[in-house]
């Protein structure tokens, strides 16, 4: 259907674009909220200047643009007719959940019913059939039935009304309406909690063989909901338990299964910025696609981000990095009770600094996964920026929570899989201000100083006075100066949260 699309998913990677977890304002925006026709802009930009293959739009988290296409194509068509959307560069809708997300449910219905809308805007730009949307990310799946069900209303209901007629020997919806294409649609689960992970294989077996899926099948994997949910280092051992079964499926099915990693750039999110891209990749040999945040975009030079986004688009996809599945699950519910334990002692101070994390696009209202995995313990999170933003700038990285409780052995059985560990603890622990600690419950600041004790890093002494300024701030109540230097911290660290 989408010959073009081939170009796509060959041996090398891609770069998506996604997140707002930046600390510095784009310069295309006229405030630090970005919304609205800023993120037409943003789309166009990313494209145009850093090389994207593909751009997020996030129907599900924000007040997004059903007439995006629309508005690109007439915006800048110079562009736009020398790369062709939907087969050289790809715009895709992460939709609500409706089995989870119920007050948006129908937005998921809009954005069905526009995609052949869409596809007829395109063929009168183009000449041609090309259909710019032809995929969407579903988040929270946790069933391949969710997926499928998405898949076969739009084949039955979208497309399929096309030979029903309304009244008695009447013409044809299609002959009233003209066609509707494409006539089908790709639906990629966004995998977000364990079990669904563990479940990856499964779930995309299910849908090939439902859809008779003959060229490739793509599989998101979340990294910030369930680093809030388990801890950054279990998620680690997580992805990679995942990454190593997927790559069991394609063998199995001979078939391109091709992950897509949501990394951010903070250390407890993924780590992935441009100054390391070749690290990451080395971590996660077999991800396709690796997602890039607003921080990795904004907060560094354009020409760096340009060659980072050049490096990984032309990096061949290779293997995952054997983990042993029962040592790496022992340690992820060792590390993952520890750190709930920790959290648990926090939550509501992380709840009540976030208020002060400034925002930086225009969100609709969401509950994490770790509000709802959690409601029954009596604890909610705000989002993975908010939750970060908040301890960076309290000196606390939440990359150490849970760690206390790891040994050498358990790194050494690790480190085959995980050679990244040392890069990302140090990178996380810099920012760690030990002078702030006795802010923390005891429990928690006896855990951190133990995990600070896993490795050395040079404390990054710009940033302890900020935070410790932050500290004062909050304690004071001085609101004016407390927003400016989580700025400045987030201008520091190249990243709010």
């Amino acid at each position: 259907m989408q010959d073009g699309f081939k170009m796509k998913i060959n041996i090398s990677r891609t770069m998506s674009t996604q997140h707002p977890d930046n600390a510095r304002q784009p310069f295309f925006i006229e405030n630090s909220v970005i919304g609205g026709d800023d993120e037409i802009t943003e789309a166009y930009y990313v494209f145009s200047h850093f090389k994207s293959r593909e751009q997020l739009w996030d129907i599900e988290g924000k007040e997004a643009d059903n007439y995006v296409v629309k508005k690109l194509l007439s915006k800048y068509d110079n562009f736009f007719k020398q790369h062709v959307l939907g087969q050289d560069i790809f715009l895709t809708p992460r939709v609500p959940n409706p089995e989870v997300e119920k007050n948006e449910a129908k937005l998921l219905l809009e954005t069905l019913e526009s995609i052949p809308r869409n596809h007829d805007i395109a063929r009168m730009f183009y000449g041609k059939d090309i259909s710019p949307i032809f995929e969407v990310f579903l988040p929270m799946t946790t069933s391949s039935e969710s997926i499928i069900r998405i898949a076969e209303y739009y084949k039955k209901h979208v497309v399929g009304k096309k030979d029903r007629t309304l009244i008695k020997n009447d013409i044809k919806i299609k002959d009233w309406f003209g066609d509707f294409l494409p006539e089908k649609l790709r639906v990629t689960p966004l995998l977000e909690t364990k079990e669904s992970m563990l479940s990856s294989a499964k779930i995309a077996e299910d849908y090939i063989k439902s859809q008779k899926v003959n060229d490739y099948m793509r599989v998101w994997l979340a990294r910030s909901d369930p680093a809030i949910n388990y801890g950054s280092f279990p998620t680690i051992i997580l992805l990679k338990i995942t990454l190593q079964r997927l790559q069991q499926l394609e063998e199995k099915l001979s078939l391109p299964i091709l992950p897509i990693l949501g990394a951010g750039t903070t250390p407890f999110r993924g780590n992935l910025k441009p100054t390391n891209v070749e690290t990451i990749m080395g971590g996660y040999p077999s991800v396709q696609t690796f997602t890039i945040q607003s921080a990795f975009k904004y907060d560094y030079p354009e020409a760096e981000v340009r060659k980072a986004v050049e490096k990984m688009n032309d990096t061949p996809r290779g293997k995952p990095k054997f983990i042993d599945e029962k040592k790496g699950m022992e340690i992820f519910k060792k590390v993952s009770d520890e750190y709930t334990r920790l959290i648990r002692e926090i939550a509501p101070l992380i709840n009540e600094f976030s208020t002060y994390i400034p925002a930086r696009r225009k969100r609709k209202l969401h509950i994490g996964l770790f509000g709802y995995s959690r409601a029954k313990e009596g604890m909610k999170l705000p989002r993975a920026i908010s939750f970060c933003a908040s301890l960076y700038s309290l000196g606390l990285p939440p990359e150490l929570l849970g760690l206390n409780v790891l040994t050498q052995k358990d790194l050494d059985s690790l480190n085959m899989s995980y050679k990244n560990f040392e890069t990302d603890f140090r990178d996380a622990v810099q920012y760690l201000n030990r002078g702030n600690l006795k802010f923390f419950p005891a429990v928690v600041r006896k855990a951190v100083e133990k995990a600070a004790s896993l490795g050395q890093a040079e404390a990054n002494q710009e940033h302890n006075e900020l935070t410790s300024q932050i500290l004062n701030d909050y304690k004071q109540m001085n609101m004016a100066s407390l927003s400016q230097n989580i700025i400045k911290a987030g201008q520091i660290r190249c990243f709010l949260g």
